[in-house]
């Protein structure tokens, strides 16, 4: 089995192939609350796992190493853990609903200028060119 993780990491993602030993990839967390979420769920779905800390620029991250053969079922737990512990991009639910709102606004006025008047623009040209003979 080819190793799902190449070890070219520019951070976008919190997973990347062990440093020295190619069977592992390696999860690392800033959040000590979806580390621990992580761990717990490892742990019921009996993968094993080596636990260990990096620090990195004044940041700590807390490392787990399972085998690659583990990988796909690391990942679905890590998407579970990161939907548990996501926050919302717009925090308030009056001002979510209002963006919503505003852009199917937005949308449907844009729809009914075009369906109003769709050859505005071929007019335009047809007027331009009947002026030029």
């Amino acid at each position: 089995m080819d190793n799902p993780v190449e070890h070219f990491d520019l951070g976008f993602v919190n997973f990347t192939q062990h440093p020295e030993n190619a069977d592992y990839v390696v999860f690392r967390f800033v959040d000590s609350n979806r580390a621990e979420s992580f761990r717990t769920e490892l742990e019921k779905q009996k993968i094993w796992f080596e636990e260990g800390q990096e620090v990195k620029k004044q940041v700590t991250y807390l490392l787990f190493g399972l085998h690659k053969t583990d990988y796909n079922k690391a990942q679905k737990i890590n998407f579970a853990v990161e939907a548990k512990h996501k926050k919302f991009l717009i925090p308030g639910k009056l001002f979510r609903w209002f963006v919503v709102l505003f852009g199917i606004t937005m949308i449907t006025l844009a729809v009914i200028g075009y369906i109003k008047n769709p050859n505005k623009e071929n007019n335009k040209n047809n007027l331009e060119l009947n002026n030029d003979k």
